[in-house]
């Protein structure tokens, strides 16, 4: 695909990590007006909308939904 040649020619970086993994990946549409952080709070949480923090515990977790 061009766009992979691109990315690799562009950056020295695969576009895929060596190991993936399956998964799906699904982002809500914010409608105009939604809730929003502040920039700095945006900017730590890596989004501006609260709706979509969802912070990452990994094994930390152990399974348990938060």
């Amino acid at each position: 695909m061009d766009l992979f040649r691109d990315i690799m020619k562009s950056y020295g970086i695969p576009p895929l990590p060596e190991k993936t993994v399956e998964g799906m990946a699904y982002v809500p549409f914010q409608p105009n007006g939604a809730e929003s952080y502040t920039a700095v709070r945006g900017f730590e949480a890596g989004t501006m909308f609260p709706s979509l923090d969802k912070p990452w515990y990994g094994a930390a977790c152990r399974g348990v939904m938060r």
